[in-house]
């Protein structure tokens, strides 16, 4: 017999749970043999672990789990991975913006043999800014880091206990967990459902957690940082030795001139620049390296129930 495990991290979503919980047990849950709800409380403000408690109370199959502060919805998720005890396990969002019925669907894709199943949104009743830069990030991801990426993206996905127990055994701070699952190589399928618009409450992916992903997604698996330094470098010694070639000329031909400081100050300013801006990108290498070494947990957990 097969247990099924659904993680949801909950971070100030106390106005969904009960929804979303009804609404899987309509469309998921009466029709599994065995299963667990692994609910992620994962620093809220609001009354969401009261709320997680409840449901709970009348589902012995509930998990609760409590987070010691807001460590990010990744930790959140690696937390529920690392308490659950199903054969495979499948992660939900708890704003209702996802159909439960994918959850079957990739159930049966995983009893198929696939150890890792990805839904990917086909389409999205999202505002244009965010279907803009959503599409953005994950051209990027497929264009220079990892072709297999969906090109609709992938916040939900299942992955097999093997799996489980591979990314547990690795876990990388500041990096892409859809990343990190792609980059095992497992057998993987992809199905698709519509991104629903949300019904209540407000989104709390904001713009600095969106950019720190896309900071993390592109250090964490890519050299193209340091590879476009190091051509730019390049660029500019050539454009060094051209304007080197032409202050030779020009003194040559005109003789020593006091207007020539334009010329020394573009100079000296455009290698400033670069020069700064290559530290920054060492710099981020540095700071992801010396991160990991302190071998901080990705995540605390102050409470299971």
């Amino acid at each position: 017999m097969n247990k099924l495990s659904i993680i949801i991290p909950v971070y100030w979503n106390a106005n969904t749970l009960k929804d979303l919980y009804d609404d899987i047990k309509t469309k998921v849950l009466d029709k599994l043999e065995e299963y667990e709800l692994v609910f992620v409380d994962d620093g809220s403000g609001d009354n969401s672990w009261d709320i997680i408690n409840e449901i709970r109370n009348i589902d012995s199959n509930v998990k609760a789990v409590k987070l010691s502060r807001n460590f990010g919805e990744h930790a959140a998720i690696y937390a529920g991975l690392s308490v659950c005890s199903g054969d495979c396990a499948v992660t939900k969002q708890a704003d209702l913006q996802e159909d439960s019925l994918i959850i079957i669907n990739m159930y049966e894709s995983w009893k198929n043999g696939n150890k890792v199943v990805l839904a990917t949104r086909y389409a999205r009743e999202d505002n244009i800014s965010t279907k803009f830069f959503a599409g953005l990030y994950y051209k990027m991801i497929r264009k220079f880091i990892f072709s297999k990426m969906p090109e609709g993206g992938c916040d939900c996905f299942l992955i097999d206990k093997q799996v489980i127990q591979s990314i547990l055994s690795r876990i990388v701070i500041n990096s892409s967990l859809i990343l990190q699952i792609l980059w095992s190589g497992f057998k993987t399928d992809v199905i698709y459902y519509k991104r629903l618009e949300r019904k209540d409450g407000k989104g709390r992916w904001t713009f600095s957690k969106k950019m720190k992903l896309t900071l993390d997604s592109i250090f964490s698996f890519s050299y193209l940082p340091i590879r476009i330094t190091w051509i730019v470098g390049i660029l500019f010694f050539l454009f060094s030795i051209i304007m080197t070639i032409y202050v030779i000329i020009d003194f040559f031909k005109f003789g020593d001139k006091v207007p020539g400081w334009p010329t020394v100050m573009c100079i000296l300013l455009a290698s400033s620049g670069l020069i700064l801006w290559t530290l920054g990108v060492l710099g981020e290498y540095i700071w992801r390296t010396f991160d990991a070494s302190r071998n901080r947990p990705p995540f605390i957990i102050e409470e299971v129930k």
